[in-house]
């Protein structure tokens, strides 16, 4: 049986199309989080941001036109038990006494002022070589493009672990949506 797909939009639309589109808001947290295991320090750095209850779906590097990226402590939207969340994070995880782990996610906007532009994720050992990381990849991935594009934008952080596993995360929450509405 072959199995076709409608995609999401047809091709050939333009980021002009959905003027009528309202904006996405894209939240940006940081935390840190501790637990009996990598996966139970996620967790509680999911939880600590306020996404803990929802299902992560884990997007790629391209931010849609018309969105506006904002930093955050905790992500605002409502978020229902086992609603999906359209994200992009980063995490790294360290669990020895002393050892440093950290998370970042950059971004550079089109310079056009779509709001249109490319997000990336790393983890390493320290803030700057997260740091590093986002502005080499997104030297090279805005480079590749005809579009030209703005200031690179980042959100690291660090943590040191005290012998407990400890996740370094950062996430962009792009938007939550429960299972009785289309994705």
């Amino acid at each position: 049986m072959l199995t076709t797909h409608t995609p999401l939009e047809p091709r050939g639309r333009r980021d002009s199309d959905r003027d009528h589109a309202t904006a996405l808001t894209i939240e940006i947290g940081t935390t840190i989080g501790t637990g009996a295991t990598d996966l139970a320090a996620f967790d509680a750095a999911l939880r600590e941001l306020g996404v803990g209850e929802a299902n992560l779906i884990r997007l790629s590097s391209v931010i849609p036109p018309r969105a506006r990226v904002r930093r955050t402590t905790r992500v605002r939207q409502r978020i229902a038990w086992g609603d999906r969340l359209y994200c992009v994070y980063a995490l790294g995880h360290a669990s020895t006494a002393g050892a440093t782990t950290a998370a970042g996610v950059g971004w550079a906007l089109r310079a056009d002022g779509s709001g249109a532009g490319l997000f990336v994720e790393h983890a390493a050992e320290t803030a700057a070589q997260v740091d590093d990381l986002i502005r080499a990849s997104l030297a090279d991935m805005t480079a590749a493009r005809s579009a030209r594009f703005g200031a690179v934008h980042t959100a690291t952080i660090q943590a040191r672990s005290d012998g407990r596993a400890t996740c370094a995360l950062v996430l962009a929450a792009y938007r939550a949506v429960g299972w009785d509405q289309p994705a």
